[in-house]
C-alpha cells in the first residue's frame, strides 16, 4: 500500500508483487499525468491499468461514469476494483482484456497507457493500432516510455503525427486521431471516340 497526491488529489493504492507498480507510484505514470489535460467531457480508458492509479485518478477528477480500465491480468483487475472502491470511485468499470479486444463496443476520447516497454514492441504495437480504432475523431492516445525513436515512428505511422514531451527522463507521447480527408477521385479519361464527338460539337 502506498499514498500519493497528484494535482491535489490524494490516493491510497494497494499493490502486490507482479502487478505494476508494486511499491510506489511509477515515475513515468506521474510524468504522463502531469503532461495530460483531462477534460470534464472526456471518456477515458486506462489501458494496461496495473493497480489502477491512472484510471482512479481520472475518475476522481471527472467522475467514475466517464472512465474505464482494463488489464490482461485477473489479479490486476481485482486489485484495481478494490482500489477504486477504496478511493471512492467504485463505479469505475474494470475489464480483463488482452489489449482492447475484450472491451465492449464504444469509443473513447482519451486513452492513457504506460506500456511494458522493457519487452519487445509487440504489445505496444497492438496498443497503438487498437487505440486508433477505438478513439473518436479528435481523440487522443497518450503513452509514456523511456524509448523515443520506435514509439515516435510508430505513432506517426498510425496517427500521422505525435507530440513528444520529455519529463524526468521519460518521453510522453500524445497522438490525436485526425479526420481523414477524402482522397480526390482521379478524373476519368474520355475514350477517343467520345473525345472526337465532343470536339466536333465545339466547332
Amino acid at each position: 500500500m502506498y499514498s500519493v497526491e497528484i494535482d491535489g488529489i490524494s490516493l491510497e493504492i494497494e499493490t502486490a508483487e507482479g502487478i505494476f507498480s508494486p511499491r510506489a507510484a511509477d515515475s513515468g505514470t506521474l510524468a504522463m499525468l502531469a503532461e495530460t489535460e483531462i477534460l470534464p467531457t472526456d471518456r477515458v480508458l486506462d489501458l494496461g491499468c496495473g493497480s489502477g492509479i491512472v484510471g482512479i485518478y481520472c475518475a476522481r477528477k471527472i467522475g467514475a461514469e466517464r472512465v474505464a480500465m482494463c488489464d490482461i491480468s485477473p489479479e490486476a483487475v481485482e486489485i484495481s476494483r478494490k482500489n477504486a472502491a477504496r478511493n471512492g470511485v467504485g463505479g469505475v468499470e474494470v475489464f480483463q482484456s488482452d489489449g482492447l479486444s475484450g472491451l465492449p463496443d464504444g469509443k473513447f476520447t482519451l486513452i492513457l497507457s504506460n506500456p511494458p516497454y522493457h519487452t519487445d514492441f509487440s504489445v505496444a504495437k497492438r496498443f497503438i493500432s487498437e487505440s486508433f480504432s477505438r478513439l473518436e475523431t479528435g481523440g487522443r492516445l497518450v503513452m509514456v516510455t523511456k524509448r523515443l525513436d520506435w514509439y515516435k515512428n510508430r505513432l506517426c505511422a498510425v496517427f500521422g503525427g505525435a507530440r513528444v514531451d520529455e519529463r524526468g527522463g521519460y518521453f510522453v507521447f500524445t497522438a490525436q486521431k485526425r479526420e481523414r480527408k477524402p482522397t480526390a477521385k482521379p478524373k476519368r479519361k474520355l475514350s477517343k471516340k467520345l473525345e472526337r464527338k465532343y470536339k466536333g460539337k465545339g466547332k
